[in-house]
């Protein structure tokens, strides 16, 4: 494909351009995504059973959760190497890249054998396969998110930046439907023993689609006024570090508040939880995941509606109405979904969603508007891929071991509870920067510091020419 003739930052040549960036960014998220959430939610129904039986019925499923979060442990890793080389070489390149990389290490694990067949390397496989994902999506949405924001007119930001956010709901749909189906296909011992791979195979045709749609978009138009003029920074990461790093560690917290709470379905816990059969509720796995498949819906409306809402009334107010929002989902989750009723458990997951929609919904504006151009690929990659690790990482895994502990579920809630809080806080720490300009020309104005107290302080990125 032709590079496109440069355009002022921030503009787009065409309506056509315009909804084939937002398709485009819809449909590669998702297809991450949905690759992501199988693994959670197989994790949470059989990956204790297939690859940890020996350890015994609860410590099998504390084990599957861990290889949930140990994928986050290598985020940062592909946030590294993402953010290197989108802000050296652009960023469509990086979203083939950890497109395809995310759909094979999927499709692999849907041929795994398991535990039963070839013993411990069956664990150390899929912990290889999960290791994998971890590194695709810590590159994958630092460059969604720019090629969203930057091509977006700066009055629609957060309604552009919304459209990879949706994809995680969609990708929780999608995920949650296929297994559904699955159950119903290949019920009981016919779902442990091939059910469960389908919908990991079918990632080789969702990748395909959207490899084909990311092909097709251009290059952020601030990535190319960057490139023409010769300006990239030579190691955009360590110009995060030493000269943003506090900014980073703000910008995670936020995203960890979110990340935690989202984590008790797209992480699998609510799954395992409901559908335990040695646990209080005992329900069916269809209805369970039907009824997650369900939230997922209000999850993507909200996210949508909230990104629109913070072109309104800006990044930070809208941050503030969701951290409400979501306090109350939290409290309101366990007592409905403990009712033992499927319909309880989506009305639960429904009112949580609403929150957590308005607390990721204008998260890819927020997070494009805190990074000076030149390094924001890695400023907005590493700092999605630490609140990762600090939010839900390991949320199942702790969630887990706090009801085994305590013996009631009020303990969970007080931990989604007090991750919440500290969102909040700081979200409060930040200063409003919506509607800051975003290409190279204001890399001054960029790079003075959002964080409430060091506004006045400026730090130009060093570039070099290349």
């Amino acid at each position: 494909m032709s590079a496109s003739p440069f355009t002022p930052t921030g503009s787009i040549r065409s309506q056509k351009d315009r909804r084939r960036v937002v398709f485009a960014t819809v449909i590669g998220t998702t297809v991450e995504w949905y690759d992501f959430f199988i693994y959670a939610s197989a994790a949470g129904l059989v990956f204790g059973q297939l690859f940890f039986a020996p350890a015994g019925p609860q410590f099998a499923t504390m084990l599957a959760f861990l290889t949930v979060g140990v994928s986050f442990l290598f985020r940062p890793l592909g946030a590294f190497l993402a953010g290197h080389f989108g802000d050296r070489y652009g960023r469509r390149v990086v979203l083939v890249a950890t497109l395809i990389l995310m759909g094979l290490s999927t499709a692999l694990v849907g041929l795994l054998p398991t535990y039963e067949a070839i013993g411990i390397a069956a664990p150390i496989l899929l912990v290889l396969l999960r290791v994998l994902q971890g590194i695709s999506a810590g590159g994958e949405w630092g460059g969604a998110v720019l090629m969203a924001v930057e091509h977006a007119p700066t009055a629609k930001r957060g309604l552009f930046g919304a459209s990879p956010q949706i994809g995680v709901p969609l990708g929780l749909l999608l995920a949650s439907g296929a297994m559904a189906i699955m159950t119903q296909l290949a019920p009981g011992d016919a779902f442990l023993a091939w059910g469960w791979r389908v919908p990991f195979l079918l990632s080789v045709v969702l990748i395909a689609i959207g490899y084909w749609v990311r092909r097709r978009v251009e290059e952020s138009p601030v990535f190319t006024e960057i490139a023409v003029r010769r300006e990239r920074t030579r190691m955009p990461i360590v110009q995060v570090f030493r000269k943003h790093a506090l900014l980073v560690i703000v910008a995670a917290f936020i995203f960890a508040g979110n990340n935690a709470v989202g984590y008790m379905t797209t992480g699998g816990y609510i799954q395992n939880y409901s559908t335990d059969p040695e646990g209080p509720l005992k329900l069916d796995r269809g209805p369970v995941l039907w009824a997650v498949a369900g939230s997922a819906v209000t999850w993507l409306l909200a996210t949508a509606f909230a990104g629109w809402v913070s072109d309104r009334i800006g990044r930070r107010n809208t941050y503030i109405v969701g951290w409400i929002l979501q306090l109350i989902g939290v409290f309101a989750l366990f007592p409905l979904v403990n009712s033992g009723s499927v319909g309880m458990l989506f009305l639960g997951l429904a009112i949580l969603t609403i929150g957590l929609g308005f607390t990721y919904g204008p998260q890819a504006a927020l997070y494009s508007e805190l990074f000076p151009a030149s390094i924001r690929f890695s400023g907005v990659s590493i700092s999605y891929a630490i609140g990762a690790i600090l939010g839900g990482a390991f949320a199942p895994t702790i969630a887990t071991a706090l009801v085994q502990a305590t013996g009631t579920t009020l303990s969970v809630t007080w931990y989604l509870a007090g991750m919440t809080v500290i969102g909040l806080l700081a979200t409060l720490v930040l200063r409003d920067r919506t509607g800051i300009p975003l290409g190279p020309d204001h890399e001054a104005e960029q790079a003075a510091s959002p964080i409430r107290g060091l506004s006045g302080r400026r730090e130009p990125v060093d570039a070099v020419r290349s």
